[in-house]
């Protein structure tokens, strides 16, 4: 199984792309196939049908699966994107940000 760097509910930046420079928050991740969906970023519209009696349809904006690869964690304390790194400390192996040294 892969693992990557950004977890659902982290905070990242776009680094390439359309949205580049954007920021926004890590709705799910799917790790077999590499791919993140950030809220707000890499978004598409899907026409929809009505399914029951007095539904409507229409054309709805939905944010898409993207790359894990294209985004970078952003620290909660300095706000700026990292890379994270990986610290051994008394309670077991922590994440920190690579460039304020805080636990993310």
């Amino acid at each position: 199984m892969n693992t990557l760097h950004v977890k659902s509910g982290d905070t990242v930046v776009v680094l390439s792309g359309k949205d580049k420079g954007k920021q926004g928050k890590v709705l799910s991740v799917s790790p077999k196939n590499g791919t993140v969906v950030v809220e707000g970023i890499n978004i598409a519209q899907k026409h929809t049908k009505p399914r029951r009696q007095g539904e409507e349809g229409g054309i709805v904006a939905m944010p898409i699966a993207m790359r894990a690869c294209k985004v970078m964690r952003v620290c909660p304390k300095c706000q700026k994107p990292t890379r994270p790194a990986h610290k051994v400390g008394a309670n077991g192996k922590v994440t920190v940000c690579k460039k304020c040294g805080a636990e993310i």
